[in-house]
């Protein structure tokens, strides 16, 4: 071997993908065809082929990557950041750090749709609920939103809903942070909604449907709040807070003050700024509200057993079943930073948090005292954290000697300078800052005994917080560790077994991808930081950007969108800035194939469009006929098309370029839904085929982990001339972004600190193993469907009997003949080690099943000897050999809680628990038996039940 050869730079491609060349021939051979060039000959049209080499720099080794992103990251400047408006450094608690956010077993799990599987995440982030029903004083929180400012625009649209104010008007604090206006100002657009601002005492001057309050404000201003929102309601306003989550520690509840509706950012809890996120917001709201609120909500329901158990509850009001009637279309939580917001109140407890709250307050106090009394001018004497001091000449110089020694201070413009005290100051900033601003020595102790609270009487918090016994029992750090450990073990991940969920591309998320998220060049710096200090992470984005256009073929890329739903949005949001920009804003007609993804008919109406649907033909394709009547029939008022590629029914379409030229042709915009393109990577490319705009799920195909409900990124690719309408940023202009285009997000890169995690690889597979990958993808699916279809009918496939990426196989024969459903079926699977594939979508009564690249032929065969298990399981029901009140598929899964006991059903023990043989050797055990959904949305509860209830 050569050099080169020995020193293998494409070493990550065979650690990526699951199957070894000899397994490879063996799949080939067992589908029917020579090579892997002949299976994607077969499957993806020729039409729509891109037959050459992406345009990307050969694959790096794993310690060459990250020694290379590691000097790109170096360039950053990491100053202490008192900048505030909504970001501050934090103390990572080394065992949340370690166990939650470096580990696997949360970080690779799904959405917890799977209940009986996903116990563990669930009590999690009904933790994290209760903090935030505890802190907020509201009865009901939903289990996170995307972002703050995003959270804000979601309670505008709640408070339309259940207001019964008929004026479109909504008011706006003039002290909100200026990102949550900004994303306010593109949602109430497409809304029709007029945002009022002002001052918080003019908010009962008008008939407004709802009321934005900040608490406290951008500023730091500390009010009270009581009057104002109590004159909003009374002329039907619905009164919403934004609040610090950490100045609720220490001050009045937005309940207190009669709020209706609280949102804001945990970030504060835990959580690294990472340059914008992720972070989880919070959204509390009154009883009454919940069935018209955004997200998700996580409630105690019971098992078959009558044993307590959690769910997401109230699932009917999601994007994926209410289409464009559902509430939002982003029903998204960032579970991951939920679970790690929630783990540091229950790691601190309630003395710990109010420790923390008040030495923050202490320390804003001690500085603002040493600043009047060495003559300085404070604009606001009531504050919780953040101190504004009136500089003007003097201001340039200090903030100057301020960038000097490593400090950034917000500069609020006039000469005002702002300092932000934040959970990780120290006694020596506190100083530093002092000497800085008064030019004089501090001497700490003599001013903190002179220096009075800055937090009036009547807003500091005398109602409990955190009295849940799981907020009291886990401070030490033996007792944290196996705590989180026993939810982990509640919790099937990607570190057990595949999981193999159709549109949901759940692939390996490689270590020395996920390694950069915490290094502090990337954790610890403010979205707000100047830009010179942020030169290695824009060179990281731009990098990524380059590599993200070489694979799309598009022109220009918005990294801004925190998730598909939000790329979805700014995407849409393009293609209608682009059309009023030619003076066609009548363009408001959006067809959406039967075939598209769910969440796409929601954003739509979130963008005022109307939903047209079109149908598809027996084949799973666009029913060609009803698309060319559709067009025909709006093309005066066309905006755009909405189409998934290849479809969520898992197939190329053999007539997507027909399709996107009709579109063209009569005055419309493609967009192009990305949840699929982990089967188009290097093997065709949406701006070739003919999408103006598309968004890329990176924690779908490029590899960012679901963290168990979240953290995504949605970026968009756009054409040339939807380029000029992507979304900017209010406080951090966008790289070649046009002026005065508001944003999606509150961050101008949106999750900026999981962006390394792509962009590592992209890098470490090259052109070359992002097209195998590709390719695999396809074998794998291939492999899959060819070895179930004996078993179970397979719904569509393509014009060679071949699937994309994916495949959909139809259980409603065997529930007609049987009485088994596929629900039965989704819950035995865990018996056999597995979470169930997609389950009812995109049609009811199937299961969607996508292997991806990295699952190996062993694990592929286990879950093929579980599905055929299954049916023969099937068979003995529809036999008569099992009654159908009583089989392992009806009882499924089996808990642990079975084992012991009296056993009288019609099947073995060895039958329930070990189906197969490689389960015993690999056993994972649900914890609670088959959850009772009716019974827990017919009595919601979304707060911690007490500990005697889980026995």
């Amino acid at each position: 071997m050569s050099l080169s050869q020995l020193f293998n730079h494409q070493e990550f491609i065979a650690r990526h993908i699951g199957p070894c060349e000899s397994e490879k021939a063996d799949m080939l051979a067992a589908i029917g065809v020579s090579s892997v060039e002949d299976l994607v000959a077969q499957t993806v049209p020729a039409g729509i082929r891109f037959n050459r080499a992406l345009d990307l720099p050969p694959a790096m080794r794993e310690a060459d990557a990250l020694a290379a992103l590691k000097t790109v990251a170096s360039k950053n400047i990491v100053n202490k950041s008192f900048i505030g408006l909504g970001y501050y450094p934090v103390q990572v608690p080394g065992v949340i750090l370690r166990n939650v956010l470096e580990n696997p077993g949360w970080y690779t799990a799904y959405t917890p749709y799977q209940a009986e599987i996903a116990q563990g995440r669930l009590e999690a982030l009904l933790n994290f609920q209760q903090m935030v029903i505890d802190l907020t004083g509201l009865e009901l929180a939903n289990a996170s939103l995307l972002d703050e400012a995003t959270a804000a625009a979601e309670a505008m649209t709640l408070a339309r809903r259940v207001s019964k104010v008929k004026s479109e008007q909504f008011f706006v604090d003039s002290r909100v942070l200026p990102q949550t206006l900004d994303v306010l100002k593109t949602r109430a657009e497409y809304f029709g909604f007029e945002l009022v601002l002002g001052h918080p005492e003019e908010a009962g001057n008008g008939d407004y449907f709802g009321a934005l309050f900040q608490y406290p404000g951008e500023s730091g201003e500390l009010l009270d709040l009581t009057p104002y929102i109590a004159a909003a309601k009374a002329r039907g306003a619905v009164a919403i807070v934004a609040a610090d989550v950490m100045a609720l520690v220490a001050l009045k509840s937005p309940a207190e003050m009669g709020a209706d509706v609280a949102v804001g950012n945990t970030q504060r809890f835990g959580v690294p700024m990472g340059f914008g996120g992720p972070h989880a917001a919070y959204f509390a709201f009154r009883d009454d509200m919940k069935r018209s609120a955004a997200g998700r909500i996580i409630g105690v329901s019971i098992d078959a057993k009558g044993k307590t158990a959690l769910r997401m509850a109230l699932q009917t009001r999601e994007q994926h079943i209410r289409r464009e009637k559902a509430n939002s279309n982003i029903c998204t939580s960032q579970v991951l930073l939920a679970n790690m917001a929630g783990m540091y109140a229950v790691y601190h407890g309630p003395v710990g948090v109010k420790r923390i709250a008040t030495r923050i307050h202490r320390l804003a106090a001690i500085f603002a005292h040493a600043v009047k009394a060495a003559g300085g001018k404070l604009v606001f004497d009531r504050f919780y954290d953040t101190v504004q001091v009136e500089l003007g000449d003097r201001a340039a110089n200090v903030y100057a000697a301020a960038l000097a020694a490593g400090i950034n201070l917000r500069d609020a413009g006039n000469g005002v300078l702002g300092v932000a005290f934040h959970e990780a100051a120290t006694e020596a900033d506190l100083a530093q800052l002092i000497e800085l601003f008064t030019g004089k020595a501090a001497d700490i102790a003599a001013l903190d005994a002179a220096a009075a609270d800055a937090i009036p009487a009547a807003l500091k918090r005398e109602s409990a917080i955190l009295s849940h016994p799981v907020f009291n029992e886990h401070h030490s750090e033996h007792e944290m560790l196996r705590y989180l450990k026993k939810l982990e073990n509640r919790d099937l991940a990607m570190n057990h077994s595949m999981i193999s969920l159709g549109s949901c591309t759940m692939k390996l998320n490689a270590t020395s991808e996920m390694i950069p998220v915490t290094w502090p060049e990337f954790a610890n710096m403010h979205p707000f930081a100047p830009r010179d200090q942020a030169v290695g992470y824009l060179e990281m984005i731009e990098g990524l950007q380059q590599q993200l256009l070489a694979i799309t073929g598009f022109d220009a890329i918005s990294m801004q969108p925190n998730s598909g739903a939000q790329g979805e949005y700014a995407g849409l949001l393009a293609i209608r800035r682009y059309h009023a920009s030619r003076g066609e804003a009548h363009r408001s007609v959006c067809l959406i194939p039967q075939s598209a993804h769910g969440t796409n008919p929601a954003t739509a109406q979130m963008l005022g469009m109307q939903v047209v649907v079109v149908k598809t033909d027996d084949n799973g394709n666009v029913d060609m006929a009803d698309l060319k009547a559709r067009v025909e029939q709006h093309a005066a008022n066309l905006g755009a098309l909405m189409i998934t590629y290849p479809s969520t029914h898992g197939v190329f379409e053999e007539g997507i370029k027909e399709i996107c030229a009709l579109i063209h042709a009569n005055g419309g915009q493609v967009y192009m839904d990305g949840a699929n393109m982990n089967a188009q990577v290097g093997l065709t490319r949406p701006a070739d085929i003919g999408a103006d705009v598309l968004h890329m799920n990176l924690h779908k195909t490029f590899c960012i982990p679901h963290g168990g409900g979240g953290p995504g990124m949605g970026p968009i690719g756009m054409k040339s001339h939807l380029a000029p309408f992507m979304a900017n940023h209010v406080v951090s202009e966008v790289p070649g972004a046009v002026a005065g285009q508001s944003a999606v997000s509150a961050a101008p890169f949106g999750s900026a600190s999981i962006l390394p995690i792509s962009y590592m690889y992209i890098a470490m597979m090259g052109a070359e193993g992002m097209k195998h990958a590709t390719e695999m993808a396809l074998l794998n699916a291939n492999y899959l469907m060819q070895n179930l279809s004996a078993h179970y009918p397979v719904l569509y496939t393509g014009a060679n009997g071949r699937v994309a990426h994916e495949c959909i196989i139809d259980l409603r024969p065997l529930k007609a003949a049987s009485g088994v459903t596929e629900v039965d079926v989704a819950k035995r699977l865990m018996d056999y080690g597995f979470h169930a594939p997609t389950m009812s979508f995109p049609v009811a009564g199937t299961l969607m099943i996508e292997p991806t690249e990295s699952e190996s032929k062993a694990e592929l065969d286990r879950f093929i000897a579980a599905m055929v298990a299954i049916r023969q399981e099937i068979d003995k029901v529809q036999n008569g050999v099992w009654p159908l009140n009583d089989n392992p598929l009806v009882n499924a899964p089996h808990s642990k809680a079975d084992i012991t006991g009296e056993w009288t059903r019609a099947y073995s023990r060895e039958e329930a628990f070990f189906p197969l043989p490689y389960v015993l050797d690999n056993k994972f055990w649900p914890s609670v038996n088959r959850i009772d959904d009716v019974y827990g949305d017919r009595n919601l509860v979304c707060s911690c039940p007490s500990v005697e209830e889980y026995e």
